[in-house]
């Protein structure tokens, strides 16, 4: 398989292209490299399968993502990550937020339908379209928020209610994505992502959040939880993530035109700092102080993904367990704290 993937240097991109080229796919990592950290990952990937075809390009740049597309053309797929990732961001430059995340995927579908070829587009959206879900109920319990009535997650048919600049754009594009199918036959397949976290992963204070705390606690630096620390999200380890895209493109006639809220589902679901934080001192041998801030913008109380749609079209669930995956982080980040550090 032949495979372009922006955002190809980012956290989930250098992960997903390391997985291709140790399975031996045909990678192209197309990256304008302005985040913190890809250009680390990029040499990364280099030194672990030398070198392999870099295309500088921002998805902003409708012509020069196109002709890049059509240079590393014939394409089996095309893994779409380049995005503006947090949302605190989107509320200080909704414009940039805007031109990355809403017009950045239009100019990939529009190059992705230009190629005289049918390649699969799968795109990571976020949990963020749904809004603060405030028609679901929410109950407040000793070391976390719980939804009321029993409900475990979040399932795709649930209502979309964008909110902040980031949901907007994400949404957006989100659809896009998803009616290109539709209208134009594209074989497009949507991940609405929660938490995501794994090595690679240059967290900071406003995305990222587990990965940050975690560099924080191992290099000394302070903490901050915006809120009371009992929001709960679902966490997924990378890895996993990587196993669901590659099952849904293999199976894209069943996959194709649909969308799958992917995460770590009830099972891997944790408060924020109250539960997160003894788990983080138990696997560091100390305490970690932190400081508390108001709640931010659009931090929803609680978001935990139903996953049971992925399973019954691609046969897939996490495999690696809140500790598990957590552990392999807090290793990666003691071995590698050079990186984070200056």
């Amino acid at each position: 398989m032949r495979v372009l993937i922006t955002g190809g240097a980012g956290f989930i991109g250098s992960n997903t292209a390391d997985r291709l080229l140790r399975e031996g796919h045909e990678v192209i990592v197309l990256d304008n490299l302005s985040r913190a950290g890809s250009e680390r990952n990029l040499s990364w990937l280099r030194d672990q399968h030398g070198e392999l075809p870099f295309a500088q390009v921002d998805v902003r740049d409708a012509q020069g993502l196109r002709r890049a597309l059509h240079e590393h053309a014939p394409l089996d797929a095309v893994f779409h990550f380049a995005a503006q990732v947090a949302v605190t961001t989107s509320v200080e430059d909704p414009r940039t937020d805007f031109e990355i995340n809403a017009q950045g995927t239009f100019n990939v579908l529009e190059a992705v339908r230009s190629l005289d070829m049918d390649p699969v587009v799968l795109y990571t959206s976020t949990n963020k379209v749904y809004g603060a879900l405030d028609a679901l109920g929410v109950e407040e319990e000793e070391t976390r928020y719980r939804y009321a009535g029993g409900l475990g997650g979040v399932a795709e048919e649930t209502p979309l209610d964008f909110y902040s600049p980031y949901g907007c754009s994400k949404g957006a594009a989100d659809q896009y994505v998803r009616d290109y199918h539709r209208i134009y036959g594209l074989r497009s397949v949507v991940f609405r992502n929660s938490c995501i976290y794994g090595p690679r992963q240059f967290g900071i204070e406003d995305q990222g959040w587990l990965a940050w705390f975690v560099i924080a606690a191992v290099l000394g630096r302070p903490i901050t939880i915006y809120g009371d620390g009992k929001q709960v999200r679902d966490v997924l380890y990378v890895g996993d993530l990587v196993e669901a895209m590659l099952r849904a493109v293999e199976q894209i006639e069943v996959t194709q035109g649909q969308v799958y809220n992917i995460g770590g589902g009830p099972a891997n679901s944790l408060s924020v700092w109250r539960e997160f934080g003894p788990l983080l001192e138990r696997l560091l041998g100390r305490q970690v102080p932190v400081q508390y801030g108001d709640w931010r913008p659009g931090d929803q109380r609680i978001y935990i993904s139903d996953v049971s749609k992925a399973e019954r079209d691609f046969g897939w669930v996490p495999k690696t367990g809140v500790e598990e995956g957590i552990g392999r982080l807090v290793a990666w980040v003691r071995e590698n704290r050079t990186l984070f550090e200056g």
